[in-house]
Parts: structure tokens; sequence; C-alpha cells
């Protein structure tokens, strides 16, 4: 077996399977003057515009779909994606803008789907595909909080090691799109969201931000998260008020459940890390290796992710559990990084750098970590892929593993190996998957 091609192939596999395109068609269906999603119609007759917003790295593809289904009967949209994950539109816009960090596209482009959604009445329908990415490309800060701020906020969360549930309580709450924002804005509109989900349990508030979903999370949770991670005082003072006097009941709420703008809203997911992972596991299947799906909701810090699974692969070396040789262990989820170093990388990488420090030694194993984004961190290769021989290989030539771990410097480690990951942009996410195999 070629554990090196056999692994590529497989994660292309689990990629083709969360293509965004044949996502929305599979979801959204149009029968004449009905089109179906979620399980319910809108008669298309009785819609006086309809307009399409939108926001994330698979924006662009998800929308071409849209204008496929739609034809003419589409009447305008606009949305954001990352810097180089296009696609052809005809009737809409695309506004390309930094992501994970915003930028000032990014604020241009929110800016402008307000006011699409502000325009919108009772007999308009809009349509709004959101995928991973769509929170960074959406910045629309609150009133008083300048991006420069924003974006120093979300630099700190980032190196800090916060989980996306945390990011996102504190950004829902300095922004006017976010946490539910966007539906508030588009009422009495009827207002239908096609979701790819990139957040473990696929939950709507946390999707993007949530900005047609109902949010859960307070101006109390925000605090909370500064404390955390003793932010408080180190945050800029803009967003420090804004937080404080939410908390003090002076600033007005996200809208949460039960709020009547909702009525009218339909969020629908249409593809998620499971799909992949079930693709990924009839892939090796079909390659000979008896396959299992670990989880789908993998998280923690890289590290951690990465030594319970090099343990898998010494159990299966020694005993053959949980799976029989040929192997093929199957993974899911988002980990984090604390970032304590200098270097370059993503949690991918780090997942791979200490995955084979944990398997060096280890005959016939290979260990592959990749973000379906296509993008791991602030590089441009989607993970890397490690094998018994990796760090022997590494002093070779000179290179000391622990140091570049030390120092988060998974990209320049791999990169001298010859063992990143690369794909480019892959138009989707769906969150991380990892592979062990073992010959």
């Amino acid at each position: 077996m070629d554990l090196r091609a056999d692994a590529i192939a497989i994660f292309a596999a689990a990629l083709r399977a969360v293509e965004p395109g044949e996502a929305v068609r599979r979801h959204l269906v149009r029968q004449r003057d009905l089109l179906k999603a979620g399980g319910e119609s809108d008669d298309l007759s009785r819609c006086r515009r309809i307009a399409l917003v939108g926001a994330g790295k698979a924006a662009a593809v998800m929308s071409a779909a849209v204008e496929e289904i739609l034809g003419d009967r589409l009447d305008e949209g606009l949305v954001v994606t990352k810097y180089g994950h296009v696609a052809p539109l005809k009737r809409v816009r695309l506004h390309e803008a930094g992501h994970p960090v915003p930028d000032e596209a990014g604020l241009k482009g929110a800016r402008a789907i307000l006011e699409i959604a502000t325009r919108a009445g009772p007999e308009d329908l809009i349509l709004c595909v959101l995928s991973g990415g769509a929170s960074a490309l959406l910045p629309a800060p609150a009133a008083g909080i300048r991006l420069q701020e924003k974006q120093e906020m979300t630099r700190r969360l980032l190196e800090c090691g916060a989980t996306i549930d945390e990011m996102n309580a504190v950004r829902k709450h300095i922004s006017v799109i976010k946490g539910g924002q966007l539906a508030r804005a588009a009422y009495p509109a009827a207002f239908v969201s096609l979701i790819l989900s990139d957040v473990i349990g696929d939950r709507l508030d946390v999707i993007a931000s949530g900005p047609t979903a109902a949010d859960p999370s307070t101006f109390q949770d925000a605090h909370g998260v500064l404390r955390k991670y003793e932010l408080t005082a180190r945050v800029p003072a803009s967003m420090q008020t804004r937080i404080e006097r939410g908390t003090r009941g002076e600033v007005p709420e996200t809208p949460k459940p039960g709020d009547p703008i909702f009525d009218r809203v339909r969020n629908v997911i249409i593809g998620n890390n499971r799909r992949a992972l079930e693709a990924a596991r009839e892939e090796a299947e079909r390659r000979g290796y008896h396959a299992t799906i670990l989880s789908h909701s993998i998280q923690g810090e890289a590290r951690a992710a990465a030594a319970a699974q090099a343990a898998i692969a010494r159990e299966i070396v020694r005993h053959g559990r949980p799976v029989p040789r040929p192997a093929c262990v199957i993974a899911g989820g988002e980990t984090t990084v604390t970032v304590r170093g200098q270097g370059l990388g993503g949690r991918n990488q780090e997942f791979a750098l200490a995955a084979a420090l944990d398997i060096q030694g280890l005959e016939g194993v290979l260990i592959l970590s990749g973000a379906t984004d296509g993008t791991d961190g602030r590089t441009d290769a989607a993970g890397a892929v490690c094998d018994g021989e990796t760090v022997p290989r590494a002093r070779r030539l000179g290179l000391a593993p622990e140091a570049f771990l030390a120092d988060n410097d998974s990209y320049r480690f791999f990169e001298a190996l010859g063992d990143l990951l690369t794909t480019g942009p892959t138009n989707t996410n769906v969150m991380d998957l990892q592979l062990v195999l073992v010959s």
C-alpha cells in the first residue's frame, strides 16, 4: 500500500462530498413558482423582489448555484468571500475581503449587505448563503468601535487559544450584523439561509456568528471571556465600554430565542463535517482499509488531540484495535493552538508535528491532518502529513522537531521536509479532517 497516496485520495474524496454548489442544489429546488428549502416552500409569484446576500469561503460557489436555480427571478445580490475564493457570477456582486483578520473590504461588503436587508419589505424574499469564514468576512462594528480595534480584538482572541464559541460571544456583542441582527434588519421579509457548517454540532448560533439565528449568549458571557483570558484591561476602551454597558442593560441585547423577528426565518444546514467523514470512510474502504470514524467532534489543543490519535496508531500496530490492519481511523472537528512562539503554522500542521514526535519509529503508520478550506492558519498549506520516519529524517537534515514545535513553527518544519499538504482554495469549509493509516 502507498499510504501517502491513499491518504491524499481519501482527503480529496471528503472534499468532493462537501462541494458547496452541489450542496445548494440538493437543498434548494425550484418547481415553477415554488422554491423549496428546509421542508417548506415559498411562492415566487407572490414575491415582489428576491435578493441574495451572504458571506464565507464557499459563498461564491454557493451563489453561482443559487443563480443557476433562480435565473432571472433573482433581482440582486451581494456576497463577501475570502481573497482568491472566487467563482464567476452573473447577477450577484462579489466582494473579496480579509480572513481571519477583518479588513476594510469586508466592512464595505457588510454595510452593503445590511443596506439590502433593511430595504426589504414584507413581500420580499431574501436568500442568504453562509459558510466558514463568514464571521470575519462580515465585520460591522457597533457605533463607536473602529475596524482596527476589532482587528486587534480578533488577533488577541486567536493568539490566546479562545474557542469558536468564546470568540463569537465577544464578536456578536460588538457587532450590528452578528447574533441574529441581520435577520432583525431584514424583518418582516421572508428569509432563507443556506448554511455550510464549519462548527462542531452544527449550532446555528455559532456558524458565522449566527447572523440569522437567535443568540443565546449575552453581554455577561462576552465579559466573562475577556476576564478568562485576562484581556479586560488590554482590549480597546471602546469595546470594553460597550460590553460593560451591555452587562448593565444600557445597550440592547442581541435578539433571543422566541423573538418574533424569526417567525419568517428558515435556517437550513446543507453540508457539514459528518458528511465529509462518511465520504472519507467510503473511499478508504474502497481502497481496502478497515475504516472507522472516531469522532466528528474533535476539539481542544492540537497537541493533545495528536497525542490521542498517535496512541490509537500504536494500539493498532501492537494489538489490532480498534480496527485490524490495514486500518484507517478518521476524525474531524476543529482544534486550537495556544501561540507561545514566533513561528508560522496552523492547527493542522501543529497537530501533524506533535503526532510525528509521538509515532517516530513506528513502521507502516501515516497521519494526515488537513483543513477542508485549504488554508491552515496564515499559511498557503491545508495541513501536513507525517509518518514514523518524519522525525528521524528531520534529525538527519539537522532539524530539531521539538524546537520547531516550541516555536509554533510547524509550517517551516514540514516545508523543509516536503510534507506540507497543499490544495489551494477549495471553496468549501467544514472544519478539519484527520486520518490515521496503518498498513
